[in-house]
């Protein structure tokens, strides 16, 4: 895990830096309707498999998630890292593996942090168990 935000003994194997990426149904909404009122609405809108997601979430408003600290997935806590900044590969399409200027274009402009783009938060899980497709998410914190 990041060391900037790793607690003692957090680690990861074949992640980019953290063990999940959750995102939300409701936030690509929220970025397609952005980017469908920019400068080059003919890019979206985009579909999640850009952000790579590891858990996507529906049933929430626009970036709901920029406020959860804590969160449980069917058997197992996490501790929300810190959001994800993103980079030029979001800007690809997988299907033609041609590249735009979006969503970067968009995000420059709407969810700029610092100096990151932001779309989704990185999990780092507090317990062990089991995350199945459908369990219910709640928030903890």
């Amino acid at each position: 895990v990041d060391p900037e935000f790793a607690r003692p003994g957090e680690t990861v194997s074949f992640a980019d830096g953290y063990p999940l990426l959750l995102t939300t149904l409701g936030s690509l909404d929220a970025l397609n309707s952005l980017i469908a009122h920019g400068d080059h609405p003919e890019e979206g809108p985009l579909p999640m498999s850009r952000f790579r997601p590891n858990v996507v979430v529906d049933g929430t408003e626009g970036w709901a998630e920029d406020g959860w600290r804590r969160v449980a997935i069917g058997e197992v806590t996490f501790r929300v890292a810190k959001m994800c900044g993103r980079c030029v590969v979001t800007t690809t399409d997988q299907d033609t593996a041609q590249r735009g200027r979006e969503p970067l274009r968009t995000l420059a402009r709407h969810r700029r942090f610092g100096d990151k783009l932001v779309f989704g938060q990185n999990l780092v899980p507090e317990s062990g168990g089991t995350v199945r497709i459908g369990d219910p998410v709640r928030v903890l914190e």
